[in-house]
């Protein structure tokens, strides 16, 4: 079995936690993946997970997988220079106006470490807010979970973390507008930035309040400290404006990755051009790697942004993660289930819960054993939902009327067959 084999030489099995799919036997083995489907040693499924929002075109994208072609008959490492990784960086600046300056560098984890660094460097300061919920990769500042009370000094979430670095980051309840002011309070002159999900894609989906995203930017701006929208999952998908356009919030710094790359390793920090230029080699914040700008990366990426901005890609998209979502509701109610589905633009989760979900607490209240029995019984029906309730869903352009229709009626099933296996 690949499992097996896979356990003795990769730490649980797999190369990232989120593919291990505890509540199952053994992960999903991937065959092959086209428009919406992929194709797994347990048949082929609907997939919504989307490699955790990286996929808005469908797999295999012909425009997509054309331009990677192309590029690698041209070769595929230079460590120099190319005229497409200039306009790539053209495009995104054009429709992220906030971004004056960008690095492009290799991972979402590399764009969110350099930008706090950064903001470091800037400001002259030490200490960063981060929010509950909110995951920012995984180096060591960001990796830091809320304790109890408004305002709580770092605690790792993992081992190996100095006790010394998260002293540095302050974790405050996500949407909680005066906990965030007490917090700045409580840090003073010291804090040099906040970084932020403008919607949070790591606890499920939570969307916050206008004031609370409002609030950030005002008072980081009162205090002398940055702003930094971690636009990893919301870049380019909620829209070619990302969450700053849907809010109307123009932060000082913003990291993206994900949808930019096409399916393939990228990561990008950016922001206003007088911070920007302290980075290496005009200023004296170190950044450098050999694969930055990745010409494979930046052709898949250029060729996704093209199809993006025709419009039509989230036009398909959105109706279809609506129209899921609508239907979620109707069916799970119809099974006798109390469920919440969040929904914006191509980003959907439910949660087996009544009322709100507007903080990650209200995440934590959903029932989870609820949640992965109905993952394993969509994947029996030929649906791959997210494999958690703290990630989020995902719809693309190669999700049309017929996959959704299938896939509503593959979800009735499931929700029939939980209902019958609960009594």
């Amino acid at each position: 079995m690949l499992f097996e084999r896979a356990k003795k030489i990769f730490p649980g099995g797999v190369n990232s936690p989120a593919r291990a799919l505890k509540h199952l036997p053994a992960p999903l083995v991937a065959q092959g993946a086209e428009g919406p489907y992929l194709y797994t040693d347990r048949g082929r499924l609907v997939d919504y997970c989307l490699a955790f929002g990286a996929v808005i075109l469908g797999h295999g994208h012909p425009r997509v997988r054309e331009a990677v072609e192309a590029q690698l008959r041209r070769g595929w490492i230079y460590a120099l220079l190319t005229e497409q990784e200039v306009e790539f960086a053209e495009r995104i600046r054009r429709h992220v106006p906030s971004v004056e300056k960008m690095r492009i560098v290799n991972t979402g984890t590399e764009a969110t470490m350099n930008a706090v660094r950064l903001a470091r460097g800037y400001t002259k300061r030490d200490v960063i807010i981060k929010f509950d919920g909110n995951f920012h990769g995984s180096h060591d500042y960001v990796l830091v979970k809320a304790g109890s009370g408004a305002a709580t000094w770092g605690v790792p979430t993992s081992a190996g973390i100095p006790q010394d670095v998260v002293k540095l980051t302050v974790v405050v309840p996500y949407n909680d507008v005066e906990a965030f002011y007490k917090a700045v309070r409580e840090v003073g002159e010291r804090l040099a930035a906040v970084i932020v999900e403008p919607i949070a894609g790591n606890y499920g989906l939570i969307i916050p309040d206008r004031d609370f995203i409002k609030a950030l930017r005002e008072e980081t701006e009162r205090v002398g400290a940055l702003l930094i929208f971690d636009e990893i999952i919301t870049g380019f998908r909620v829209g070619l404006g990302g969450a700053q356009e849907h809010f109307g919030v123009r932060p000082d710094l913003t990291t993206l990755g994900k949808v930019i790359g096409g399916g393939f390793p990228i990561g990008v920090f950016g922001g206003r051009g007088d911070v920007m230029d302290l980075v290496a080699p005009s200023g004296p914040v170190y950044n450098a790697g050999t694969f930055n700008a990745h010409p494979v990366s930046v052709a898949a990426g250029l060729a996704t942004l093209r199809e993006l901005e025709t419009g039509q890609p989230y036009k398909t998209a959105n109706e279809a993660a609506e129209k899921i979502a609508k239907a979620v509701e109707d069916v799970a109610g119809r099974a006798g289930f109390d469920v919440v589905v969040k929904q914006i633009a191509s980003m959907f989760q439910l949660y087996f819960k009544k009322g709100h979900v507007k903080t990650p607490q209200d995440v934590r209240e959903s029932n989870e054993r609820l949640y992965l029995k109905l993952h394993e019984l969509a994947i029996k029906h030929g649906v791959y939902l997210t494999p958690s309730q703290y990630e989020v869903n995902f719809t693309s352009a190669a999700h049309t009327g017929d996959v959704v229709e299938e896939t509503i009626a593959a979800l009735e099933r499931a929700f029939t067959e939980l209902k019958s296996q609960i009594g």
